[in-house]
Order: structure tokens, then sequence, then C-alpha cells
């Protein structure tokens, strides 16, 4: 014949809507916990007063409650939520007046009809403020247009990036080291395009579109600008260096997580394996574009000094000329200042989506 079925400690607390349970069971397996007619049935595996064993009890309750109880497993025990049909404050838990050997009151949640409808007041005067300062911000009725536009613009910026970076890794394939010197005259078009429309982000931030900051978006965008239109596009001895095909190489590269990460953002939307690239690419591709910039900066100085190109020659009696080759050798040192500019913000925001989240205090 069977014995007695062992029954776990519980502890209970109550609110005017909510009923708290605290069963006193660690390592819970197996937990079977359903209200029927009023009753709460509980079975499950744990460890409990009497050690490793099958534990149950059951509650009638005082006043009908909802049929569908909440719980939670911890390590150290099982928590259930059993909602009120009603709103009210009951003298006990049970039916039966005599409380149940294995019930006590859950004294680190416990307080009196009174406290609870001072909290109760709190929570609803909280839930009365917020909905006052919620209407009190003006809705903004260009907010669907923006994100549209926001949306369309990465996508755009997304695509054009995607055709590069297929276009070049394909040529790379087949033509292998050839594909290096006529990357400018195959892909600067598209480049064009792209770094050209790329002046809206610095528009966004300006005007508040977005909330990225305005300095970074000036540095990367004038940065590339000045490298693509003034460098490279200015003088053909450098349009057939090899260096043209890493620098584009890697802006893709970059551009390929950066869009389609905005673009989702847009509509609410993160997937953390893209997240992860957005904010950790970086790391090594923004030293390997800078230093391929630096690069073509370098190789670029010798041709315009030759050419004597966008120098300057100040009038009598000064009879000066500034070299424009000199101007290029301030920009090499404003360069690597831009990338630490760059680098520490991108280094703050990776901090910000992907560094440990910080726990809520219970």
């Amino acid at each position: 014949m069977a014995g007695p079925s062992l029954r776990p400690h519980v502890h209970w607390a109550q609110r005017h809507r909510e009923l708290y349970l605290r069963v006193e069971l660690s390592d819970v397996q197996n937990p079977d916990i359903t209200i029927t007619d009023n009753v709460l049935y509980f079975k499950a595996q744990g460890h409990g007063a009497k050690g490793d064993n099958i534990y149950e009890f059951q509650i009638e309750f005082l006043e009908p409650v909802e049929p569908k109880p909440r719980y939670k497993v911890t390590q150290r025990q099982l928590n259930i939520t059993v909602q009120k049909k009603e709103s009210s404050w009951w003298e006990r838990l049970t039916r039966q007046e005599k409380r149940p050997l294995f019930l006590a009151p859950d004294f680190d949640r416990w307080l009196d009809e009174s406290d609870a409808e001072m909290e109760l007041r709190e929570k609803e005067e909280e839930k009365m403020n917020k909905m006052k300062i919620e209407s009190r911000v003006p809705k903004d009725p260009f907010k669907h247009l923006k994100k549209g536009y926001l949306i369309m613009y990465n996508l755009v910026q997304f695509l054009g990036f995607s055709w590069i970076f297929v276009n070049m890794t394909v040529r790379l394939f087949i033509l292998g080291k050839d594909s290096f010197y006529d990357t400018f005259h195959t892909i600067a078009d598209m480049m064009y395009f792209c770094q050209t429309l790329a002046l809206m982000e610095i528009l966004n931030s300006l005007i508040g579109l977005v909330r990225s900051p305005l300095i970074p978006a000036v540095i990367q965008v004038f940065g590339r600008n000045f490298i693509l239109f003034v460098v490279l596009g200015s003088l053909e001895e450098m349009q057939s260096k090899a260096v043209v095909f890493f620098i584009f190489y890697f802006w893709s590269i970059i551009e390929l997580f950066r869009y389609p990460y905005y673009m989702l953002s847009c509509i609410g939307i993160e997937w953390k394996p893209l997240t992860w690239l957005r904010y950790t690419s970086w790391i090594p591709l923004y030293p390997l574009g800078c230093l391929a910039e630096a690069v073509c900066i370098v190789q670029s100085i010798p041709i315009f000094s030759e050419t004597g190109k966008f120098s300057l020659a100040l009038p009598n009696p000064l009879n000066v000329t500034i070299q424009f080759s000199f101007l290029l050798q301030v920009y090499l040192i404003a360069l690597f200042l831009g990338l630490f500019v760059n680098f520490r913000h991108l280094y703050k925001q990776r901090r910000k989506h992907l560094g440990p989240k910080k726990r809520k205090m219970k």
C-alpha cells in the first residue's frame, strides 16, 4: 500500500489581482500544475525537505481564479502566479478555514491590504502619467515618409556596393591579378554613384533624421570622396594602379554589413549575426582600407609634384607656389587622425551593442 504523498513547503502572498506561490523545491523536473474547479493541483520531481522525491499538493482557493496559472522554475525554487477572476483582497488563501501545515505566508512579498492598495494606486498613477507624457509628445506626421526614405536609401546603397563587390570578386576569379589594373575603368561609375549618394548621410545627421554623430560621417564621406574624385578621378596615371582594387574592395565589404543593418533597424528588426558583423568587421577592414588609401596618396604625390596639378601660385610680391603634393602630405596625417576618431566612435558603438548586458535588480 502506497504511503502518504510528500508535500513541499509552500509560501504565499497576494495582491488585489494576483496570488503568488513559492514552492520550496530545488532542481524541479517535469512539473505538472493545473487548476480544475478552482483547485490547484501540483506534482513534480524535485529536491525538498525529504530529499529527492516526487512532491505534490492541492489547494482549493477561497474565491474564483483563472484556470491558467503561470509558473517559473529556478534552480532553488518554483514560483507560481495565479490570476484572480475579480480584483479583491482575500482574508485567507484557502476555502478551508484552517491553514494547511505545508502552507505559510511569504514575508518577502507580504503586504497588508492598505499597503497593497497604495502600491496599486502608485502603479495606476504611473500608468496615467506615462499616458499623459506620451499624449504631450507631438506626433510626427512625416514619420512613415522618413522611415520609407531611410529604408530606400540603405537598400539602394546596399545593392550598389553589392554589385561592386560581386563584380570585383568574379573578375578576380576569372582574370586573377590582371583584374587589379582595370578596376577603376570597370567599377568607377558605380562607385561614383554610391559615394555621391553617401553625401546624404551627412545631411541626414545634420537635420536629425538619424541619431548618428555628424563628425564621423563627415570624416568618412569626405575622406572617401577626396580619394575617389580628387586623387583617382583627376589622375589617369593612378587609375591603372593595383591599389585601386584594394581601396574599392575594402570599402564595399564594409558596406555589405553596414547598410543592411541600418535598413533592418528602420523596421525594428535585429538579426544578431548581422549586428555582430556590423560592429566587428570594421576592426580589420578600417585599418586595411586606411592603409590602402595612404598607399594611394603616397603613389600620387610624385605625379602631382611633376604635373603641378591643383598647385596654387600666389601673386607677386610673394611669388610663392603652394604645391598640392605638400597638402597631400598634410592630408596623410589627417587620414590617420580621422581613423582614430572613427575607431573611437565605433568602439563605443560596439560596446553598446555587443558588450555584456547589465542585469536588472529584482
